[in-house]
């Protein structure tokens, strides 16, 4: 059995490069079309959509409120002085910040806090994963402006499902805001 030799990695790399640019060009969608009109069947199909999920004024000017990430030890510190609530899964904790504080008064801010009591790393990160993507779908809707919401991690037996965890940061949301006056 007789075997060619293979080149070196580097020389077999040049070989590559210059195909890259081409097949990326290749990819990019065509500039020069134009769009067409959507014939008078469309709009109906379009309303269908907007019947399932109506788009209101509110919904609009609520999806512009601005959400900022807690970053500093002491904003946590000081959300875990304000109200609570607790769910299976997380508890929420909200915080109205004084007057004088350097962010603007119509801000939302949000943090997690998962813990080592969690499991391991993966596990950790999931959560993490989780929480985020329920805070960026509800609070710009339900968070309460000026306030700083924080979630914690809870060990649970079995992982809730994310519609679940959804209803209940829902009703956290009311239920805070209701507390914070």
């Amino acid at each position: 059995m007789v075997s060619a030799p293979a080149k070196p990695p580097l020389e077999a790399a040049k070989c590559c490069l210059p195909a890259v640019p081409v097949a990326a060009k290749s990819s990019l969608p065509n500039s020069s079309a134009t769009v067409s009109a959507a014939p008078a069947a469309a709009p109906s199909s379009l309303d269908n959509l907007d019947s399932e999920h109506p788009a209101t004024d509110s919904a609009s000017a609520d999806s512009s409120r601005t959400v900022e990430v807690i970053r500093k030890r002491a904003d946590f510190l000081a959300a875990n002085r304000g109200k609570r609530f607790v769910t299976p899964n997380f508890v929420l904790l909200a915080h109205r910040r004084r007057s004088d504080h350097p962010i603007p008064a119509e801000t939302i801010r949000r943090g997690i806090t998962v813990t080592k009591k969690i499991g391991n790393a993966v596990a950790r990160n999931r959560m993490k994963r989780r929480f985020r993507a329920l805070l960026a779908a509800t609070l710009p809707r339900d968070g309460i402006a000026g306030v700083d919401h924080v979630m914690i991690g809870r060990k649970a037996n079995t992982e809730a499902d994310f519609e679940t965890m959804k209803a209940e940061l829902e009703k956290g949301l009311k239920y805070l805001a209701k507390k914070l006056g």
